[in-house]
């Protein structure tokens, strides 16, 4: 069995109302969130889940908020001795701007992106203003998306399951890795929508759905679904692991 190391590269931030992420909680706290790109080591691909912003603000203030150092695309992958161009895998948890503005730089790289992204992207609800097709038109007019449909492996020790959440195309990318299995989560949480205070928990609330979401009691299910399937959970904007070079 192929196992991986997991790379979290800070490749910018957002400041909002907590409330953004853990539904029905938090609301009127100011709140810093990191945006990820999730270096993959360990077989013979180059896999990244997710690019990330292309113009990210670099502050220390956003710095000391989030606890790490926050890079350019360009800068995060030199870290590990790569550039945009070695990327050969980027699986796409979804196609938010956050999640995928340095697509284009990778274009070397298969994109895995699931059909209702794709629908999504090109033909959004007004409510969903996340969504900007411009960061993906290179790779689709060059051929390099995969559309995934369901559930699959991407590579050995690599798979995708269709998490509808936050968007009604999210995957989340399940690693295989020396300490269990990682979850890096199709959907904008942090770690207390996992792990609820016991405020919550008191309230017989297992967990807390996405701030932003297509349904919520579908949401509730699906996260509960993935921590209850993964020995790791990364969620997509948890600060903790701004600081962590290695999962």
């Amino acid at each position: 069995m192929a196992t991986w190391k997991i790379h979290p590269i800070v490749m910018g931030t957002k400041r909002f109302d907590k409330g953004m992420m853990t539904y029905q909680q938090g609301y009127g706290t100011p709140y810093v969130i990191p945006i990820y790109c999730w270096y993959l080591e360990g077989g013979d691909k180059k896999v990244l889940v997710d690019t990330g912003e292309m113009m990210p603000v670099i502050t220390d203030d956003r710095e000391k908020a989030i606890g790490g150092k926050i890079y350019t695309f360009a800068e995060g992958l030199a870290r590990f001795g790569l550039t945009p161009e070695d990327i050969d895998v980027v699986i796409h948890t979804h196609l938010h701007n956050d999640h995928c503005e340095n697509d284009a730089a990778c274009v070397n790289a298969r994109f895995y992106v699931h059909e209702k992204e794709l629908e999504h992207v090109h033909n959004p609800h007004p409510l969903d203003f996340r969504y900007l097709e411009d960061y993906i038109l290179d790779v689709e007019e060059n051929g390099q998306i995969e559309v995934v449909t369901g559930d699959r492996e991407i590579l050995p020790g690599i798979r995708v399951m269709h998490t509808p959440a936050h968007t009604e195309g999210g995957l989340t990318v399940f690693v295989d890795t020396k300490r269990g299995t990682a979850a890096i989560t199709g959907f904008c949480t942090i770690l207390e929508n996992f792990y609820p205070p016991k405020e919550v928990r008191a309230m017989e609330m297992e967990v807390i759905p996405p701030g932003t979401h297509v349904n919520a009691y579908a949401a509730y299910d699906i996260v509960k679904k993935v921590r209850d399937g993964a020995d790791i959970i990364l969620p997509l904007h948890e600060p903790s692991f701004a600081a962590v070079e290695t999962i």
